[in-house]
């Protein structure tokens, strides 16, 4: 017979990623604001970034619902792959994605530029991972990025922002703490101490956005949940 913690456990969602922020990282924090207890499932990276327990799941089988790849949430009634549905869903389970359809739609709209924001970065070219380009290269896309680029983005998002009706300095949507919230959190607030850094003066002219994202990180699950998170790379 099942022991009462083993049932627990069943019930309770499991998600395997690396064991690194990466696209995980906002699923896990939603998951925590949602109040819900979580098994953080983390491949080891070793050498070469090489990840042995993720290749054998990989070639049992075991992530096939997101095409062998991570993240994948687990749940007592089936599983999820990418990164983004997983997100929705887990706020949507924990009240963050408004209180109608129409907000819902605007929190997921907010979510869906800074989606942009993050994929316009990755297709600059000067990440750590970028194998095309000297060092000489990606310092000067950087520094492009960061000065022009990315306040660009910034100052449309904040327009947006302000633009949506029913809405207070703190929070994006319906006066309340969202999905967006955290998204908007996630791109001002998350990295290193240096990406952290050029962020603050990208977003120097954007109020609204360092006021949600300040919200957000005051907010003592969030505050406690980066504390004690594992250290990780990236």
């Amino acid at each position: 017979m099942m022991t009462l913690l083993a049932l627990h456990a069943l019930a309770m969602p499991k998600l395997q990623y690396f064991d690194a922020r990466g696209a995980a990282e906002l699923t896990r924090v939603l998951l925590k604001l949602s109040g819900r207890e979580f098994i953080d499932t983390r491949y080891k990276i070793g050498p070469g970034f090489d990840a042995p327990e993720f290749k054998a799941d990989k070639a049992s089988g075991a992530l096939a619902m997101n095409l062998d790849r991570a993240p994948l949430l687990v749940l007592p009634q089936g599983q999820l792959g990418q990164s983004k549905a997983i997100e929705r869903f887990v706020a949507y389970e924990g009240g963050l994605m408004g209180g109608s359809a129409f907000e819902a739609a605007q929190i997921d709209m907010l979510a869906e530029h800074v989606r942009d924001v993050k994929d316009a970065q990755g297709r600059k070219g000067f990440g750590p991972f970028s194998r095309d380009k000297t060092e000489e290269e990606k310092k000067a896309l950087a520094e492009e990025w960061y000065s022009s680029d990315l306040p660009s983005w910034l100052r449309r998002i904040e327009a947006c922002v302000v633009g949506l009706s029913g809405r207070d300095a703190s929070h994006a949507v319906g006066g309340a703490m969202s999905y967006a919230d955290v998204c908007i959190w996630a791109l001002l607030r998350e990295g290193t101490p240096e990406d952290i850094a050029l962020v603050a003066s990208a977003s120097a002219e954007c109020p609204t956005l360092n006021c949600i994202a300040d919200t957000v990180a005051a907010n003592p699950v969030v505050a406690t949940w980066v504390e004690e998170r594992p250290k990780t790379m990236f």
